[in-house]
């Protein structure tokens, strides 16, 4: 019995970790690292329609307690992923879950994204990034409104047939009214919770230290924010829900897994671990001990019936 299992829609993962999207791109300088094989599921990075170069340098700095990023959503565009990257990661890594991370500046651009990201046979489910702060069309225009969030997610969720999972902004008054409009649009899941907007000054120019100014911020200061959204979403749905946010151990992981997710992101910890998801899926067992828990799925269905609403 494996006892890092965890089910999520039409699929049971082998254990619960995977890269946040963007952090591994799209496998390929990972995979120098370790084997990609180890992971519960690899989440590739946001692809728009067309080609996106991204915003100008500098994108990342490092702040107290995590990162400021604005890459701006920079990737090579649908039709290349299609026929060069998903076909290099069926090649090498046949058995590995992807997840196909889904961008767009309009509601049609989101609709067709999805749509051609679907027909890949080794994406198994879709993240509809409707929560990025660093770009100036779509991202968080799509992700605060709970109308604009319900339309979107029922217009995608009619052209494909895999799970979709809308990754929520925590940048929000209230982010319950945000997962109860996803659910009411169809969405088999929720990713939860994408980056707080921040800003931080180079002292001696009095400039933003990002060229864009202001950059998601992630990192352990995150975590915590993390584990009460995920924990107030759950207590209103039993969507499956996919928590990320300041993941550094695999302590940090059963946390998210308490609070009430189903399964575990790492971002920001590979930037300065590039194999972070591999060392933390190494020490579950023995945190998993320490902790006396048996197995995943079993700790997930305990917290889930004990917290999730029962209709």
């Amino acid at each position: 019995m494996n006892r890092l299992a965890v089910n999520l829609p039409q699929i049971t993962l082998k254990n619960p970790i995977m890269p946040a999207s963007g952090t591994a791109a799209y496998g390929q300088e990972m995979a120098q690292n370790f084997d990609l094989n180890t992971l519960g599921a690899l989440v590739i990075k946001s692809t728009t329609v067309t080609a996106r170069a991204g915003n100008a340098r500098p994108t990342t700095a490092q702040m107290t307690g995590g990162w400021l990023n604005a890459i701006g959503l920079k990737n090579p565009g649908i039709e290349y992923v299609l026929t060069e990257q998903l076909p290099w990661l069926a090649q090498h890594y046949p058995t590995l879950p992807i997840v196909g991370s889904v961008a767009g500046s309009t509601v049609e651009e989101y609709v067709t994204v999805a749509q051609q990201m679907a027909t890949a046979d080794n994406v198994k489910w879709l993240e509809i990034n409707i929560s990025c702060p660093n770009v100036e069309q779509g991202g968080l225009a799509f992700g605060t409104d709970p109308q604009t969030v319900e339309q979107l997610t029922r217009q995608i969720c009619q052209v494909v047939n895999k799970p979709v999972f809308m990754k929520l902004t925590p940048n929000v008054t209230d982010i319950v009214p945000i997962a109860l409009a996803a659910e009411r649009g169809g969405a088999s899941g929720l990713t939860m919770i994408n980056t707080l907007t921040g800003l931080g000054f180079d002292l001696k120019t009095r400039q933003p230290i990002l060229a864009h100014g202001t950059g998601g911020l992630s990192g352990s200061a995150l975590h915590p924010l993390a584990v009460r959204m995920i924990r107030q979403v759950r207590t209103v749905t039993r969507l499956p829900i996919i928590g990320v946010g300041g993941v550094e151990n695999a302590a940090d992981a059963l946390e998210l897994l308490v609070a009430g997710a189903n399964a575990v992101q790492v971002g920001s910890a590979t930037y300065h671990q590039a194999d972070a998801c591999c060392q933390i899926i190494h020490d579950l067992p023995q945190a998993m001990d320490k902790y006396q828990i048996t197995n995943l799925q079993d700790l997930i269905t305990e917290i889930q019936t004990s917290i999730a609403p029962s209709n």
